[in-house]
C-alpha cells in the first residue's frame, strides 16, 4: 500500500485535549517516537513516527470537543473532492486549503454525519509504512445507513461494493480499481452512544490480547475484548483521553 493512490486512506491523525499524555500512551503502546512540525503556524502538531517513518500524527483539540482519530483518503483534487460531497449529500465541514507545502486538505461528512477528511499530497504524501504492527492496517466505516453510505462514498470516490470474503475482510467492503481499500458495518453495541456515524481506524499489533491489556495498564479503556474474525483477533479501545481505535493481529 503506498498511501498515496487516489482513493486510499493514506493518513490519520488524532485530535486532543491532551497531547503530551497522548505522545505517552501512544509511544508506550506502539513503540511510536514523535517529530515536532517545525512550523510555528502548526500549532504543536506531531507526527509520530514507526522506526522513524511516518505512520500517523497528532494535534491539540478545544477541550470541549471530542477526541478523536480522522481517516484521510488520498486524492488528485481536493476542491473537486468537495463538490463531489455537496452533490452527493454531504457536508464541506472545512473547505480545502493548504498545509503549508505539505498538501491540501478538506474535512467532510457524509449524510449520517461520518467525518473524515482528503488529503491532496505534496511534499508530504502521507503515511510512510502501513500493515506491520504499530501503523495503520484498515479503515472502516461504522454507520446505520449502510446502503446511503454505498451510494455516497460510490459517487464521491468511485468506490464499489464488494460481498463476501474478498481482501482483508470477509464482509461488505469497497474496492477502489482493483484494491480493497476500506470496511463498512452497521453499527454495533456497546460503542459510545454520541457517535452514531464514524470512521474508525485500525492499527496492526502482533498480539491483540497483549496490546489491549497493555492500554488498559497506561490508563486507556477496552471498550470491545479482543475477539477472533475471520480477518484476524480484534479489539476496539479508547485512549485516556477518550479517543476511539482498533487494534487488529491480523490472521496468519
Amino acid at each position: 500500500m503506498s498511501g498515496v493512490e487516489p482513493g486510499t486512506p493514506c493518513w490519520v491523525d488524532l485530535a486532543t485535549p491532551d497531547l503530551a499524555d497522548a505522545k505517552r500512551f501512544y509511544r508506550q503502546l506502539f513503540g511510536w517516537t514523535e517529530r515536532v512540525s517545525r512550523q510555528p503556524q502548526a500549532d504543536g502538531y506531531i507526527t509520530f513516527l514507526l522506526d522513524g517513518r511516518a505512520v500517523a500524527g497528532a494535534g491539540p483539540s478545544a477541550a470541549t470537543e471530542i477526541p478523536v482519530w480522522s481517516t484521510y483518503v488520498a486524492t488528485d483534487d481536493a476542491d473537486l473532492a468537495a463538490s463531489r460531497v455537496r452533490a452527493a449529500g454531504g457536508q464541506v465541514v472545512v473547505a480545502p486549503f493548504d498545509v503549508f507545502d505539505q498538501g491540501r486538505m478538506g474535512v467532510f461528512a457524509d449524510p449520517a454525519g461520518a467525518t473524515f477528511s482528503v488529503w491532496q499530497p505534496r511534499a508530504m504524501r502521507g503515511a510512510e509504512v502501513f500493515n506491520v504492527p504499530g501503523s495503520l492496517t484498515w479503515s472502516e466505516l461504522v454507520t446505520p445507513d449502510p446502503e446511503g453510505a454505498h451510494r455516497f462514498y460510490e459517487l464521491v470516490f468511485g468506490w464499489h461494493l464488494v460481498n463476501g470474503p474478498t481482501g482483508p475482510v470477509s464482509y461488505p467492503a469497497w474496492r477502489c480499481g482493483a484494491r480493497i481499500v476500506a470496511g463498512v458495518t452497521p453499527l454495533r453495541e456497546g460503542l459510545p452512544a454520541q457517535l452514531s456515524a464514524y470512521w474508525s481506524v485500525f492499527f496492526a499489533v502482533a498480539d491483540a490480547d497483549a496490546v489491549a491489556t497493555l492500554a488498559a495498564q497506561l490508563g486507556g479503556t477496552i471498550l470491545v475484548p479482543p475477539g477472533d474474525f475471520p480477518q484476524g483477533r480484534l479489539a476496539t479501545l479508547r485512549d485516556p483521553s477518550g479517543a476511539l481505535f482498533s487494534i487488529l493481529a491480523p490472521a496468519t
